[in-house]
């Protein structure tokens, strides 16, 4: 009884968990970087090509309280580029590593952009 009741809840859920994990997959596992010539990508282009699609405007489409704005980083205890690069390079719960998809520098790169549109308000 409380199956049928609880059924259709969760099928609404499992195809939109599906959809946004595809969605996530099909943007950052079947396209290479793109290329900027001789010039390496900056940190807004690395953010635009891998982050946004999740993180748009330093917010979060998949959990709330973990966008990236300052308040956020600080709560969360990731308002350092240490912590930035660490969470980029690794991944933790939903977030994705992207270790091995970007090369140390590309981390850097992205994780100073990170903080400072934080420190910025994103603006």
């Amino acid at each position: 009884m409380i199956w049928k009741t609880l059924q259709p809840k969760c099928s609404h859920l499992l195809i939109q968990g599906i959809l946004l994990a595809l969605l996530f997959l099909s943007g950052l596992l079947f396209h290479p970087l793109p290329s900027y010539g001789e010039s390496a990508p900056t940190g807004e282009r690395l953010f635009t090509y891998y982050c946004a699609g999740c993180h748009a405007g330093g917010g979060n489409i998949v959990r709330r309280g973990k966008t990236l704005k300052l308040r956020a980083l600080e709560r969360n205890q990731v308002d350092t580029l240490e912590a930035i690069a660490e969470l980029v390079t690794k991944g933790k719960a939903n977030m994705s590593a992207f270790g091995d998809r970007l090369t140390p520098e590309q981390i850097q790169t992205v994780s100073r952009y990170v903080l400072e549109q934080a420190q910025n308000n994103w603006s």
